[in-house]
């Protein structure tokens, strides 16, 4: 209809024009001025195509996702019409497909050492598959695994596990309870871990060396987010086995609770856990939030020389997007008390237990250009770390020094394909071990 009354208007223009030019005007201007209303009518058209072809992109999508959407109402709906919350199995593969959502990550890093290029090493570092399949609008089961290094056999250092499980219920007051095998709520990515979800082609040490990377336990927990932008976590689970610390070993030296947690691989309940996170997001663009866990170690071994030990680990965090900025930090101490006859036990062992650990970091990312497919931010992190800041008092000449601060600065950038696949490189200086100063290149995706 545009057209037509464009085309129309041109028409009565030159018309109009053809009528009231003067009478003495060359038939060379009379040409050049037909022209010129010939080269705009060609120019209306094209943008009238262009208009239309947008038009039809817009209405193709928005069938599109009034299709999606459609899709997903329709098992619950049908669930409460039934009444009982239908099964996946009762209500058919279609139903059963609708109500479950596939998800996966992965990444592949590349390592080169600045000092010692022999080394440089090349990792499939993990690949994972999520399964969320809700039984019902208020119910759902939520289930990862996880292949870590590409090869899983006993003589090879991959790793399978499964890094959670757990079923999930929302009631009427928005109070979830969940039960399984679950993420700690604790700093800022240990639930929020794939690899386009944070800076650096390596998760930062603070949250991989103090805090345990992707850190689950198997137990009950309950959550509530309010209007105010409050999120609270309570829980009471599985906790660490100070049994499994190998003295002889450097794991203890890397991660003092990497080494002892039990991942829910039979996992030894005598002593339990408990836990608590507050988060708030009252302000858009700005969370702030702290984590506590406590619990004994011990787990009634026998003969064991530290069942009263009890391990305690908290953090305070805070994340801050103003615009194009993305800033953040996280301080996070952990302890490891009645230690001193267990490390008794540990003379001349490399690795005794430490009483007490700690780290922080702070990073600040840009995003310096974004068009509708890419996008590019840099990002500069400081992180302090110690895994053994001292230890329990032993007889003078039988204990070890605790171990100095180490300093790291990662400088690098972040590049993404839309928002589901990254290419990242960075650099990373060590102060007190300038050995391990290195280049980092990697590839990720999430969805």
């Amino acid at each position: 209809m545009k057209k037509t009354l464009v085309a129309q208007a041109l028409s009565i223009a030159f018309l109009s024009t053809a009528i009231v030019f003067p009478a003495h005007a060359s038939e060379a201007e009379l040409l050049q001025r037909i022209e010129k209303l010939a080269a705009e009518l060609d120019a209306i058209k094209a943008e009238l195509a262009a208009t239309r072809k947008k038009t039809d992109v817009v209405e193709q999508k928005q069938e599109a996702l009034a299709s999606t959407v459609s899709a997903s109402i329709a098992p619950v709906a049908a669930s409460g019409a039934a009444g009982n919350g239908v099964t996946g199995a009762s209500s058919g593969a279609g139903s059963w497909a609708q109500s479950t959502v596939v998800t996966s990550y992965g990444e592949i890093n590349y390592t080169r050492p600045k000092n010692a290029t022999n080394q440089a090493e090349t990792d499939v570092a993990r690949a994972v598959i999520g399964i969320t399949h809700r039984f019902d609008e208020k119910t759902k089961m939520v289930a990862e695994f996880e292949w870590e290094h590409a090869v899983t056999s006993a003589d090879d250092k991959g790793e399978s596990e499964v890094e959670q499980l757990y079923v999930e219920h929302e009631f009427n007051n928005g109070l979830r309870a969940k039960a399984g095998l679950f993420l700690m709520p604790v700093g800022l990515i240990n639930t929020n871990h794939e690899p386009t979800a944070y800076y650096g082609v390596h998760r930062n040490f603070v949250e991989t060396a103090i805090i345990p990377s992707t850190w689950r336990e198997a137990g009950f927990g309950l959550s509530r987010t309010h209007d105010n932008g409050l999120t609270w976590d309570l829980g009471l689970t599985t906790g660490f086995n100070l049994s499994k610390w190998d003295a002889a070993s450097s794991d203890g030296t890397e991660s003092p609770l990497g080494s002892i947690h039990q991942e829910g691989q039979l996992a030894k309940s005598h002593d339990l856990s408990m836990h608590a996170a507050l988060n708030w997001r009252g302000i858009p663009g700005l969370l702030i939030g702290g984590f506590v866990f406590t619990g004994k170690a011990g787990q009634a071994t026998a003969d064991f020389a530290a069942n009263d030990s009890r391990v305690t680990l908290w953090d305070m965090h805070a994340r801050y997007t103003p615009g194009l900025w993305d800033l953040s930090a996280v301080y996070t101490r952990g302890t490891i008390s009645n230690t001193d006859a267990l490390n008794l036990t540990f003379v001349g062992q490399p690795t005794p237990v430490p009483s007490s650990f700690y780290g922080w970091y702070t990073q600040a990312a840009y995003q310096l250009w974004k068009n509708e497919e890419y996008s590019f931010t840099p990002f500069v992190r400081y992180e302090l770390f110690n895994t053994a800041h001292s230890y329990s008092a032993v007889p003078q000449g039988l204990g070890i020094a605790p171990q100095a601060d180490e300093k790291v600065a990662t400088l690098g950038a972040s590049f993404k394909i839309g928002e589901g696949v990254v290419l990242k490189a960075d650099y990373q200086k060590f102060k007190l071990d300038s050995s391990r100063d290195r280049l980092n290149l990697g590839v990720g995706y999430s969805f």
